[in-house]
């Protein structure tokens, strides 16, 4: 029987360190051909409605699966289905919202691990809903920082995100009065918003930063303006090929010039040690993250083990005529 594991069963079991060691093995999986990766598809009804699928395998950890969800009216409902590899048995289905969270900070803690400077300290985020959460949480897990400004649009929201998130790392936290002021002297810059229009400027970014991009997944919105992208001497994604589909942060400005493509590097080869993430301190860095199954079913393959062996989660049964 295939085993049902509740939002409140995962966020029992899922734990940062967790999420960072299960997204970092992912990356390394990936770039040895042992992991297997389509791009995210939507399917978009009337009145933007979506249904959004993505699918991987872990080729070398035996399980396969997918992260189906909706989007519609503003609710979001994520489901991960998760399969043997060796026999195709269904052996979990997860309540996603809390792994998609964890899973989204991960990646962006793995590539600040490998892309910024070893001595920053400093973080500006852009964006201060669940997810920019466990982005600071993940930066915080990888890098000494000691002190964080948030914007957020809403002068009370940011506010209370400050004080949670002070408590939470034990770090500083200041509510910043604008995205400027959030971005200017940060060592890492992340951006973690739906925008449609770019909420960072290049004149804003210092020597030396390391940007997460992590908002945006479709072609028409974008986080960075032109002349921050004209700052950046290095890139890497999760997916190359899926950023093609759908980062706005880089399809927008490489539309003029398409060989600019062959600039962005996979976040796997740098964690597998193929290419630097970082060369010189002064280098501007940028992590586009858009998100890849993957990192889903290598975190939701974690979290189910972990169920079994704590007799977690509810039984349902399915298909028991198969045999």
């Amino acid at each position: 029987m295939a085993l049902l594991l509740s939002e409140a069963d995962v966020r029992g079991l899922l734990t940062m360190p967790l999420a960072l060691d299960a997204v970092e093995g992912a990356f390394r999986k990936l770039a040895a051909g042992e992991a297997q990766l389509h791009s995210r598809r939507r399917l978009e009804l009337p009145d933007h409605a979506f249904l959004h699928y993505m699918a991987a395998a872990d080729v070398a950890g035996g399980y396969m699966g997918m992260k189906i969800y909706t989007s519609v009216r503003g609710a979001l409902r994520f489901l991960v289905p998760l399969y043997h590899a060796r026999n195709g048995e269904l052996v979990a289905l997860l309540e996603a919202d809390y792994l998609g969270q964890m899973r989204t900070g991960a990646a962006s803690g793995i590539a600040t691990k490998y892309m910024a400077r070893s001595d920053a300290s400093t973080v500006g985020i852009l964006g201060t809903g669940l997810q920019a959460r466990t982005q600071l949480e993940a930066i915080c897990a990888v890098r000494t920082i000691q002190r964080i400004r948030a914007f957020g649009r809403n002068p009370e929201k940011r506010a209370q995100f400050a004080v949670e998130m002070a408590a939470k790392l034990g770090v500083p936290v200041e509510p910043a009065r604008t995205a400027e002021e959030a971005v200017r002297g940060a060592d890492i810059v992340v951006t973690i918003t739906t925008s449609s229009r770019p909420v960072v400027e290049g004149a804003w970014l210092s020597p030396g930063t390391h940007i997460n991009a992590a908002g945006g997944n479709f072609p028409q919105n974008r986080e960075l303006d032109d002349a921050a992208i004209s700052r950046v001497s290095l890139f890497a994604a999760d997916s190359v090929e899926q950023s093609k589909l759908e980062a706005g942060d880089l399809i927008q400005p490489f539309a003029s010039d398409p060989a600019r493509w062959n600039e962005v590097l996979e976040l796997a080869d740098v964690v597998a040690g193929r290419f630097p993430g970082r060369s010189l301190p002064d280098q501007i860095t940028l992590f586009k993250s858009n998100g890849i199954a993957i990192e889903d079913v290598a975190i939701a393959w974690r979290v189910y083990e972990l169920a079994e062996q704590r007799q977690v989660g509810t039984r349902i049964p399915l298909w028991e005529h198969c045999g």
